[in-house]
């Protein structure tokens, strides 16, 4: 099976299954008692004895960082120590920028296949074309690597070059092909005019960017199509593993004229905060469905359960991934930095969604290709080992198949939803009440 980086251009992070909500804050410690103090000297005891008599000398700070690891990996899947590279990684991710090539990339037949160049970068300004497979990176062969490793060999410092050897069908001999690396920017909305009446846009990522872009991809619909044309508005969050809660906010802020987005809940009640809404709906109020499935996670799910709870747009799909949870950012200085769990957040209406997911309004399923039977499993927050166990969680649990076509044509929950607003089909869900809305906040 092809395996693929999905919208992961050459020196971006690969995706994760479900990236945190993530929002930077120091927090004290308060003191440790003596019997913590006395594990913490076994721990200090056992280090020296395998340091000092393993039957191989072992490497020091990789055992340090795997004990870290280890404590943390059994509080919950989320929380975890980062060293100085994986930190970097991270804030690269959530910059939506980073120094590259820019191009979407996947493996195939042990080759890097360029999946497309993105227009005015520095891959497609040297001559790379989508279907060359590269072969070599700085004269170091790419068999053997794994994605990640050969993603990792081609990332690099902006103005730095890069010799990639490339064989390209058509041609008599591999072509070496030198790129200079440059700042890419990550597009993490994509958008278009579905038919010439509905917009449609697709989330990818919740990072710095999201909202402007965001904002620039409406603003283009609304130029593209006439306000009494325009029936309204496809908000895609599938396959969104997450990412920065400020973002969440935002874009749900986008639809929203007022009402609390999310709250977040620590281990003390003075922990709590509440985000709200404020005035300006970017779509000036047009209807909105919402797509969902086992992919949409973290700060996608904050997004569809705002909306779904002040009943400004109908969600539709299957049940979403279901973590509830916010990781806490913490530096460690030049030792990298700690992921912390330190909440849980609640849509507007007082739900908790850890180990449920988001339940759609509409369920529509999409069938996978008979390629794919047996090899896609339907996973979600609940199947992780060790999750946080949700207030509501059921034997039901989280999550649905994470699968969307890459033909719009065969996409059965975006054509469903353009037939709601075309009126080709009709649902009790679609368009939604707004004075349910209040309803739901109340009973909080």
């Amino acid at each position: 099976m092809i395996r693929r980086a999905s919208l992961v251009i050459v020196g971006a992070l690969l995706g994760a299954t479900a990236m945190s909500v993530i929002y930077s804050a120091g927090v004290p410690a308060q003191a440790a008692g003596p019997s913590t103090y006395r594990e913490l000297s076994i721990f200090g005891d056992v280090f020296e004895r395998v340091r000092a008599q393993y039957v191989t000398p072992p490497d020091e700070e990789k055992l340090v960082e795997n004990a870290i690891n280890g404590m943390l990996t059994s509080l919950d899947p989320h929380s975890s120590f980062m060293n100085a590279k994986d930190a970097e990684d991270m804030r690269t991710q959530t910059r939506g920028e980073f120094g590259g090539l820019g191009i979407e990339v996947t493996m195939e037949n042990e080759l890097v296949k360029v999946i497309a160049p993105i227009d005015d970068t520095p891959a497609s300004k040297a001559g790379i074309l989508a279907g060359d497979f590269i072969s070599e990176i700085d004269g170091a062969p790419v068999r053997g690597l794994k994605l990640e490793e050969a993603v990792e060999k081609m990332r690099g410092g902006v103005n730095t070059p890069i010799k990639l050897t490339i064989i390209r069908q058509g041609a008599d001999k591999p072509l070496d092909i030198t790129v200079v690396r440059d700042i890419i920017a990550v597009r993490a909305v994509k958008s278009r005019v579905e038919g010439g009446d509905v917009g449609y846009v697709r989330v990818i990522s919740f990072t710095e960017k999201t909202y402007d872009d965001l904002e620039k991809a409406i603003k283009k619909i609304k130029a593209d199509v006439p306000a009494d044309k325009l029936k309204g508005y496809v908000l895609d969050l599938r396959l969104n593993p997450g990412g920065l809660l400020d973002q969440a906010i935002n874009v749900s802020d986008a639809f929203l004229e007022r009402g609390e987005v999310v709250s977040t809940r620590g281990r003390n009640a003075e922990e709590t905060r509440r985000f709200n809404a404020g005035p300006g709906d970017l779509t000036d109020g047009k209807p909105v469905i919402v797509l969902v499935n086992g992919g949409s996670a973290s700060a996608s799910e904050i997004v569809a359960g705002a909306l779904q709870d002040l009943r400004r747009a109908t969600v539709l799909g299957t049940r979403s991934f279901g973590k509830g949870s916010v990781q806490t950012i913490i530096p460690l200085g030049d030792a990298g930095a700690l992921r912390l769990t330190t909440a849980l957040y609640y849509t507007p209406s007082g739900k908790s969604i850890q180990g449920t997911g988001i339940q759609p309004d509409i369920k529509v399923d999409q069938p996978l290709p008979p390629e794919l039977q047996g090899k896609v499993r339907a996973e979600g927050e609940s199947s992780l080992r060790g999750h946080i166990q949700g207030a509501a969680e059921t034997d039901e649990g989280s999550g649905s198949a994470a699968y969307v076509p890459p033909e719009a044509k065969d996409d059965i929950q975006l054509n469903y939803a353009l037939d709601l607003f075309r009126g080709v089909k009709k649902d009790p869900s679609f368009p939604p009440s707004p004075d349910k809305a209040a309803a739901a906040t109340i009973k909080k």
